[in-house]
């Protein structure tokens, strides 16, 4: 790997952990919103059921975000590739990109279920 090569890895790196912490983030806000689900469910708060409802959506709308940025990094790998490179990062180059491409999907898929799920009928979960 040339030192232009090894410094592009290390900024994607910062980048990537930067991710990490909202990440975190994510996790703590989950954490959160069950409180609420939870409080809806035991006394029937209308309030805390919209508290969820609006904390999971923005949940979701962060996470196609993150999910955009990892599918829009896949592709400019894929665009990155050398007819010199070996079959095997081709192959797995493009997988991850399939892969991505797979996960950006499911967040959208979430995000309508979030939308569309008023009365709370169906459990989701960022995984």
């Amino acid at each position: 790997m040339s030192n232009t090569e090894i410094s592009k890895r290390l900024k994607e790196l910062d980048k990537e952990n930067f991710i990490w912490l909202i990440y975190i983030g994510i996790i703590f806000a989950s954490w959160y919103s069950n409180v609420f689900e939870k409080k809806y469910f035991i006394y029937n708060d209308l309030k805390a059921k919209e508290k969820y409802r609006k904390i999971t959506i923005g949940i979701f709308a962060v996470l196609i975000v993150i999910y955009a940025y990892f599918l829009n990094d896949a592709k400019n790998a894929i665009d990155n590739l050398k007819p010199y490179d070996s079959n095997q990062k081709k192959e797995l180059t493009n997988l991850a990109f399939v892969g991505s491409l797979f996960i950006l999907i499911s967040g959208f898929i979430f995000f309508y279920i979030a939308l569309k799920d008023e009365n709370i009928e169906v459990e989701i979960a960022f995984n």
